[in-house]
């Protein structure tokens, strides 16, 4: 029952459940503040237009390029940069949960 008397659904019992699995295993639960909320959307839109204007570049590179070699150096190129901007990402997101 919750606190007002009522049954508790089946979604509470799993989340509660959930919440004891993490317990146990020493997992806390981190609530964000409005700051740290407010600068991971901003750090998402930053990546996002990165990756937007790299996929532009990308085909803009691919339309000149006639040589299967060059078209395969830019693809690997493009999939670096991603990988890399991802990487970069991630960083960012973790350190503004850290509270850095």
């Amino acid at each position: 029952m919750t606190t007002d008397g009522a049954p508790k659904s089946r979604l509470e019992l799993v989340m509660e459940k959930l919440r004891q699995q993490d317990e146990a295993q020493g997992i806390t639960q981190v609530t964000l503040t409005d700051a740290q909320r407010e600068a991971i959307a901003t750090a998402k839109k930053g990546y996002e237009a990165r990756v937007a204007q790299r996929r532009i570049m990308h085909q803009t590179a691919m339309m000149s390029t006639f040589d299967p070699g060059a078209a395969l150096e830019r693809e690997e190129e493009l999939r670096r940069d991603l990988a890399r901007f991802e990487r970069e990402h991630e960083e960012v997101l973790a350190a503004i949960r850290r509270g850095e």
